[in-house]
């Protein structure tokens, strides 16, 4: 079978928001005990030197920094939107943080329209619609959170990241994106880290580097997967790590979900499923 572009920029995606979610359930052991700034300034640091093997192991002409001021506008956003998901996952519920962050999707159609001049057909439309429909039903909040902003803050942030990923030049390879937007960061978050400063042990250090990790892969795939196709066609893979969020509640937590949940989860899934391949594989075996 012969995947499109489009279904394997899904693939990718969902790969990555795996490796997200994951990386939601290391800054939540860390139960706020560390300063917001702190645990940014960390892991950008951790990042740089997870990254910088894989940037050195490039030829030289594959290292260089291009397009610095968008480079520098994703760097921004990344220590907004991880402050503001500390804050949330911290303050929240996991399942009810990442629900809140996976309006992302939602929001990337307009984005996608306004910066990128794309027209997501009205069927990837309708699909983010009933996604986000399947979001509201796990969710269901009894009452707002203020944390919830800062939620929101992570969404908005994560989409318009997604959206200038498709802006990136073609020649600049994902480690050397990944690896400039982190060494941006590190300033700053720095600095604002050392007026809040505050002990920490090994345990956290390695919380801190196992969400690093796993969300520089998330950032990895996601370049890839906006550069293969438009973002207006893929954006709704980025709900499956909802889906991941509340299995592992189920399994790490023993949180077993009611049927509007079970509804909401398959409200997420079935507008993902690669309806074209399969059905071009079902002709084909016959």
């Amino acid at each position: 079978m012969r995947w499109s572009a489009a279904s394997l920029a899904v693939l990718l995606l969902v790969i990555g928001n795996l490796a997200a979610s994951l990386s939601d359930v290391a800054v939540k052991l860390l139960n706020g005990e560390i300063h917001s700034f702190q645990y940014v300034f960390l892991r950008q640091l951790l990042s740089v030197l997870i990254i910088l093997p894989f940037w050195l192991r490039q030829p030289s002409d594959k290292r260089t920094l291009t397009a610095p001021g968008l480079i520098g506008i994703r760097a921004l956003l990344i220590m907004i939107g991880s402050g503001c998901m500390m804050v949330a996952i911290t303050h929240l519920p996991l399942a009810t943080a990442n629900a809140v962050f996976y309006a992302a999707p939602l929001i990337m159609l307009p984005l996608s329209v306004w910066i990128l001049r794309e027209a997501p057909p009205m069927s990837k439309v309708l699909a983010t619609s009933i996604g986000f429909i399947g979001v509201l039903m796990v969710l269901r909040p009894s009452q707002f959170h203020w944390a919830a902003w800062f939620a929101l803050g992570t969404a908005t942030t994560l989409a318009t990241f997604n959206i200038l990923a498709r802006k990136l030049p073609a020649e600049q390879t994902v480690v050397t994106t990944l690896f400039w937007t982190s060494v941006m960061t590190v300033p700053l978050a720095g600095l604002l880290a050392a007026l809040y400063w505050q002990p920490i042990n090994s345990a956290q250090i390695l919380l801190v580097a196992v969400s690093a990790a796993l969300i520089l892969s998330y950032n990895g795939l996601a370049v890839l997967a906006y550069r293969k196709a438009p973002a207006g066609q893929i954006a709704l893979a980025e709900y499956s790590g909802l889906v991941f969020v509340v299995l592992i509640g189920v399994w790490g937590f023993n949180e077993i979900p009611d049927r509007f949940t079970t509804l909401g989860i398959l409200l997420i899934i079935l507008p993902l499923l690669p309806y074209k391949e399969l059905k071009q594989r079902r002709t084909t075996s016959s």
